[in-house]
């Protein structure tokens, strides 16, 4: 079998290439969802508070695909629709900036899930 010498640097440098940006995984996070005032947006969960979007800032992709708010299963703590609320995101983060970058979808879940879940801070 003959190999062309001339395509192993492109070959090695085809596999470095992709080796140095691993994909990103795609994960549920689970917690309070918290809308506090006009674009700003985080969730905490068991690891810590992720920062989803800073008013005049940080924007995640995909924050329009946050679920809608049952108002029966969310605090208002605000004027106007501002609060928290739990529930769980389909999500990529970046774990050294403690931000989501991309929201695919999410569900609201009942207080009661957060309340009751020892790894989450007390609202």
């Amino acid at each position: 079998m003959k190999i062309n010498l001339l395509a192993i640097p492109t070959i090695l440098s085809s596999l470095l290439s992709i080796s140095a940006f691993p994909a990103s995984a795609t994960e549920i996070r689970c917690g309070w969802l918290h809308n506090p005032t006009p674009a700003n947006w985080y969730l905490t969960d068991k690891d810590g508070q992720w920062t989803i979007g800073v008013q005049g800032g940080y924007q995640a992709s995909g924050i329009d695909n946050i679920p809608q708010m049952n108002e029966k299963e969310y605090v208002k703590t605000n004027v106007g629709s501002y609060g928290y609320g739990c529930a769980c995101l389909e999500v990529t983060v970046d774990r050294k900036k403690q931000r989501i970058t991309l929201i695919n979808g999410g569900e609201q879940l009942p207080l009661k899930t957060c309340r009751e879940d020892p790894k989450l801070p007390k609202n």
